[in-house]
């Protein structure tokens, strides 16, 4: 790995002087300030580690109506990178003995006995691979009730296990079971554990009402203020907001789990096994992982449009590959307002978090933190970019 005091490039916009900050600053600038501009985008939050060393850069306003700039303080809607909160939990559970993720989805809702979710694993529910759940729930699915009428009258496509299609009821079907098994609403565990665990003091599914200020207002399409509405399983699916901060410090305990309590270890580690490839990507739990370094075009296949509305074929790693340093992990997350992208190289010891208050091209994302992260490792910068 290059050592940020080696990047040939001068101060930067956010810190004074000739350190390792000014030189990143410089570095997230040059990549962070035309995409806001070609993107529309307000506001932006840009988190940075290296060797156990955090960078956080601010732009823009976090309300425009406001004025109000993003601060060290404002918290984003992350969308889908909530997903690798909740397979957290649901591993969580699992190091617990609380569920297995080889048993099949009715075990934990008897409800759903004598239908297909008897041949439906957790597993197949926590990799988008039940057999064909569809990106969101019907409109007439709008609580509890209707939510298990909907999952019992569903028909598979495909058999478990054999194709992948992103899916937010069946990652929202994962961690909702997950919770059943533990006895506690998903959102009281997801606090006490996960959160409560790495310390995060900024990440919440429902922002109280005395950090309302600090929560940043996404913008639609159309340039009207907005933010993510509730929905069923939306907490397990796309409902976390967080400071780049915390969820530079999330990704920093899947670079280095020391210190963390045993079972939150194994929790976080078991989220990197590899289960399925789809082309260049490896499907793990909520992440998505590519062999290291990887080139920019694998990585714009990989969080595609095609790779999130399109069923895919997949290829079963067996057994499972174990969890690997050498590997290039990343997740995309959006909301109407929101977008938000994360990657990270535990085997160099760098990582990247980018939050913004509009929902941007994710190809965009994935071009810019690829460039801000080939500054800080040789080998990034040395692999074909195509």
């Amino acid at each position: 790995m290059a050592a940020i005091a080696l990047l040939s490039c001068g101060g930067g916009a956010h810190a004074a002087g000739q350190g390792d900050e000014g030189q990143l600053a410089r570095v997230v600038d040059e990549a962070i300030r035309p995409l806001m501009e070609e993107n529309g985008v307000p506001g932006m939050a840009v988190a940075v580690t290296v060797s156990g060393k955090r960078y956080v850069f601010n732009y823009g306003l976090a309300s425009k109506e406001g004025g109000k700039k993003v601060t060290d303080d404002t918290m984003f809607e992350i969308g889908s990178i909530s997903k690798t909160f909740t397979a957290t939990l649901a591993a969580y559970a699992e190091a617990r003995g609380n569920l297995s993720l080889a048993e099949p989805a009715s075990k934990y809702l008897p409800a759903l006995s004598g239908t297909p979710f008897d041949e439906i694993r957790l597993l197949d529910l926590g990799t988008y691979a039940a057999g064909g759940l569809p990106l969101q729930f019907p409109d007439a699915v709008s609580g509890e009730e209707s939510m298990i009428e909907y999952f019992k009258s569903w028909r598979p496509t495909y058999a478990a296990g054999t194709y992948r299609l992103y899916s937010n009821p069946s990652i929202g079907l994962f961690g909702y079971l997950a919770a059943k098994s533990m006895g506690a609403p998903f959102a009281d565990l997801m606090e006490e554990t996960v959160i409560r665990g790495l310390a995060l003091k900024s990440t919440f599914i429902s922002v109280p009402d005395d950090r309302m200020d600090d929560y940043a207002y996404g913008y639609s399409k159309a340039g009207k203020p907005i933010r993510v509405t509730r929905g069923v399983f939306d907490s397990q699916a796309y409902g976390v907001k967080t400071t780049a901060a915390d969820l530079l410090r999330f990704v920093e305990a899947s670079i280095d789990d020391t210190g963390l309590e045993e079972m939150l270890r194994h929790a976080i580690t078991a989220t990197h096994t590899g289960y399925f490839k789809v082309g260049p990507m490896t499907q793990g739990l909520g992440w998505e992982m590519y062999a290291y370094p990887p080139k920019l075009d694998d990585l714009l296949t990989g969080n595609s449009a095609r790779m999130a509305l399109e069923p895919s074929k997949v290829d079963k790693i067996v057994p499972p590959s174990a969890p690997r340093k050498d590997i290039w992990i990343n997740k995309t997350g959006s909301t109407n307002g929101f977008g938000a992208y994360t990657a990270f190289v535990p085997a160099e010891r760098i990582g990247i978090v980018m939050l913004a208050n509009r929902n941007y091209p994710i190809a965009a994302r994935v071009k810019a933190a690829y460039r801000i992260l080939s500054t800080l490792d040789d080998k990034l910068g040395s692999a074909d970019p195509r």
